[in-house]
């Protein structure tokens, strides 16, 4: 079984301004731009802590699963984020052990990395991200 680190923590807001408050107030800054990843219809602010991030997703438009989320949810913990070497692996070993996904292929995420996500009812509740990072970067979104 391959060792596995927590990537990100994603929060759902509807403003990235009044959803980073708590983040600022806690001595964060947000690690570069806002990112807009247009598959996911969102746009992504992240605050680094250690090697891991919180990253606020912001819908950018009422399609998007993010918008769906905060209409029926409200802002709050939308999903966890684990980092893994090799995505393409990692989805055909957790799909032979009976692993549901949302999607059949990865798609963009943040700052280069490619993504899917596991259903929520195979997670027991909890949407689980898959993240790998382009090569060369060993800590989250952080080239090195």
């Amino acid at each position: 079984m391959p060792v596995m680190q927590l990537d990100h923590v994603a929060i759902a807001t509807p403003n990235l301004d009044e959803g980073s408050a708590p983040y600022l107030a806690l001595g964060l800054h947000p690690d570069g731009p806002d990112e807009d990843i247009d598959t996911q219809g969102v746009r992504v602010r992240a605050f680094h802590v250690g090697d891991t991030l919180i990253e606020l997703l912001m819908p950018t438009r009422p399609d998007s699963p993010i918008a769906v989320y905060l209409e029926k949810r409200g802002p709050g913990l939308h999903h966890t984020a684990y980092r893994v070497t090799d995505l393409d692996a990692e989805m055909a070993r957790l799909q032979a052990g009976g692993g549901r996904f949302l999607q059949a292929v990865p798609t963009p995420g943040r700052a280069g990395t490619r993504v899917t996500f596991l259903h929520p009812k195979w997670g027991q509740g909890t949407l689980i991200e898959l993240v790998e990072h382009p090569a060369g970067v060993h800590q989250a979104g952080a080239v090195q």
